[in-house]
């Protein structure tokens, strides 16, 4: 039985994902550089009676990321599905950034994105297909100071989706991407006025509420899914009407 492994599974968008999948049926590796975060996404998708195994990673690491995709092959028989979901974003203005801090959001973002895939999909092509999803952004529309450097790696997802589309193809292997809007998770704690942040999101949105992990979650289930079978190459954005694309 193949494997469904998101990262970044310890946030909040990376837990829904996670607890859907396995509500899908699908065995899941939660992948975390917090040990105890990803710990807690392992219980809640225990609790709800899925198979699931934690993973302590740091995907800037790319053998411990090759390690981990190995054995996950030995004991799975191999990676099914793979969520490209973690993320670093440091809020630094633009002409202030270091090339260190650059590469490091890029090294997270973009690099470990390109490694996961590589290995996820080594093991997708022997089987004969297998389904990617990478977890992009609204920032990639622009107009956020302080988060070039993120919105540049996620920039780069998004055309990273339309080339392994393309690329892995011929192999059964679809690969589409989720762009989530402003959803209430640890991430809003940049923002100095909460409230003030929450008035602004529901300013900009066309759907006058705020959005779940689960949504963005279900978006993420259809994707990987038998009704998305003829889907790829796609970004979807899911965020309540901000950005109609």
């Amino acid at each position: 039985m193949s494997i469904a492994v998101v990262t970044g599974a310890g946030g909040a968008l990376g837990r829904a994902i996670a607890r859907r999948l396995a509500a899908d049926g699908h065995a899941v590796a939660v992948v975390d550089i917090d040990t105890d975060a990803a710990e807690a996404t392992r219980k809640d998708v225990a609790a709800d009676g899925g198979a699931v195994r934690a993973w302590t990673l740091d995907l800037r690491d790319a053998a411990a990321v090759d390690e981990m995709f190995q054995v996950i092959a030995i004991q799975s028989g191999g990676t099914g599905i793979l969520v490209n979901n973690a993320a670093i974003y440091p809020t630094t203005p633009f002409l202030e950034v270091s090339p260190a801090e650059y590469d490091d959001v890029h090294a997270v973002n973009q690099r470990g994105y390109w490694l996961c895939a590589q290995a996820a999909g080594r093991q997708m092509a022997q089987a004969g297909g297998g389904a990617i999803v990478n977890v992009t952004s609204i920032v990639t529309h622009g107009g956020w100071d302080g988060l070039a450097s993120y919105a540049a790696s996620k920039g780069a997802a998004v055309s990273l989706t339309r080339a392994l589309a393309r690329e892995l193809g011929p192999c059964g292997i679809r690969v589409n991407a989720v762009s989530p809007g402003a959803f209430p998770t640890a991430a809003e704690e940049i923002h100095e006025d909460p409230a003030a942040y929450n008035r602004y999101v529901l300013d900009h949105q066309s759907l006058k509420r705020r959005g779940t992990p689960g949504e963005l979650a279900a978006v993420v289930s259809f994707l990987t899914g038998p009704d998305s079978s003829f889907v790829t190459g796609q970004t979807i954005e899911v965020n309540g009407g901000w950005v109609m694309a």
